[in-house]
């Protein structure tokens, strides 16, 4: 992070105040109208309603002030109201909002496309393919995989989440709430184990773990027949499990042996979110596909995949696209977030809100048995709630945590398979007292629940 006076922005006042209880009177009121006009599938986590964001804070519709400690799930790591990207969306907005790249195209595809093929690991030729969603993202890439090699078998993991279009459905692993009554789903998706240090035997390292991935993916289905290994190089919505050192350059390195695209899911660890520019850089990863979105665009509905261009470019013309695809205000936030990242040097930002959060939360952890692992890079770090003694995951220790933060002014998010994992994803430009003073409600959230040891 840097000094508070950098990081400073105009708008909501950076700083956390409760005028009224949680939620207050007119987010009732809109929650009671959005019972009648809402379909309830499209839940919400958070209790109050959103007027105005900036920076690091979000006020709601009552006048109440949070400290955002999860960026709209990684997406806002610039700030809400970042200064170039409000900017640069008002300028395009007022030249055009649409064309469609397919029919006339523009400037701003090609840029975004130009900053891709740069800033993801790798100094080989690339192309990308600008998209809509992280689950889009996902999808294209598996189709790229599979024309490119004439395979059609695709390897997810454990744990994984990568969206909920048909075919991610298929690759993500938590039944509730993403699949549950949703199936069939897309066939050839074959699953093999992550590595999971909390979780895997004491001891086993991250190229055992990758071998063992890599006897079951070869009892399932032969390598032959694998078109594409998809993985996020930190896990999201699983519950952001760090794989042990060694586990992603062994999975590589089995991919470029037998002809199988080795797909990096950065939608939720890209852009400087770990503290580098993409995960795989911690260990020199250099994936044939990435996808990304979330943090790419400041909130603005972007995604991509950017790869190798002999593979990219195997795919004929036409094959890829769509009506939004690079919506041109998208790309005009993404170029606008990336010159933001690039001048405020936000992934040094990301790594000192990691030292931060790795003492904070590693202090709390030595004090309540309740607190089964701390882990993360950069401002990425998470704490899984366990049963003392056993391991088991306690989801209700964790969801009145999360309440209790939302309810004294910080937002929190949860994840993990079994519900029992609490995210931290604050933005990058956070002043580092507003930074402490979310922690420290959660660290009193957590004695609430937990009880003094």
């Amino acid at each position: 992070m840097g000094d508070d006076e950098v990081m400073a922005v105009d708008g909501v006042p950076q700083s956390r105040e409760l005028v009224t209880e949680i939620p207050g009177p007119r987010s009732r009121e809109l929650a009671a109208r959005r019972l009648a006009a809402v379909a309830p599938g499209a839940s919400s986590s958070f209790p109050a309603y959103v007027e105005r964001a900036s920076g690091a804070v979000v006020e709601d519709v009552d006048g109440n002030r949070f400290i955002d400690l999860g960026s709209g799930i990684a997406v806002t790591g610039v700030g809400h109201a970042a200064p170039y990207v409000v900017e640069a969306v008002r300028e395009q907005v007022a030249r055009f909002t649409h064309t469609c790249f397919t029919v006339a195209p523009y400037e701003p595809y090609v840029a975004v496309c130009e900053e891709l093929n740069a800033l993801t690991p790798g100094d080989h030729a690339k192309t990308s393919v600008l998209v809509n969603s992280g689950a889009e993202a996902v999808e294209n890439a598996v189709k790229i995989a599979r024309h490119a090699t004439g395979r059609p078998a695709v390897v997810v993991f454990d744990h994984a989440f990568h969206g909920r279009t048909n075919l991610t459905m298929a690759m993500t692993a938590k039944t509730m709430p993403y699949k549950a009554g949703f199936g069939p789903f897309a066939p050839e998706v074959y699953r093999a184990p992550v590595s999971y240090p909390f979780r895997d035997p004491e001891g086993m390292t991250g190229a055992e773990a990758a071998q063992r991935a890599i006897d079951q993916i070869e009892v399932q289905v032969e390598a032959g027949s694998v078109a594409c290994v998809v993985v996020e190089p930190i896990q999201g919505e699983g519950g952001f499990i760090v794989p042990a050192p060694g586990f992603l350059p062994a999975l590589a390195a089995w991919c470029r042996q037998n002809g199988v695209v080795f797909v990096a899911d950065e939608v939720q660890s890209g852009f400087g979110r770990t503290g580098d520019r993409f995960a795989c850089d911690d260990e020199a990863v250099v994936p044939d596909l990435v996808a990304t979105a979330k943090g790419i665009a400041a909130g603005m509905p972007l995604a991509a995949v950017t790869g190798r261009a002999e593979l990219m470019g195997a795919v004929h013309a036409g094959g890829l696209g769509g009506t939004y695809g690079g919506n041109p205000v998208a790309c005009a936030a993404a170029l606008a977030a990336i010159r933001t990242m690039r001048e405020l040097d936000l992934p040094a930002a990301a790594r000192g809100i990691g030292g931060v959060l790795a003492a904070r939360l590693g202090a709390l952890r030595a004090q309540y048995p309740g607190i089964g692992d701390v882990r993360g890079r950069g401002a990425m770090f998470a704490v899984e709630f366990v049963r003392p003694g056993d391991r088991a995951p306690d989801a209700g220790a964790t969801r009145e945590v999360v309440a209790a933060c939302h309810s004294a002014g910080v937002i929190v998010l949860s994840c993990g398979t079994w519900g029992n994992v609490i995210r931290l994803l604050p933005p990058f430009v956070i002043p580092e007292g507003l930074l402490l003073d979310g922690l420290g409600v959660l660290e009193g959230a957590v004695g609430e629940v937990l009880g003094q040891s």
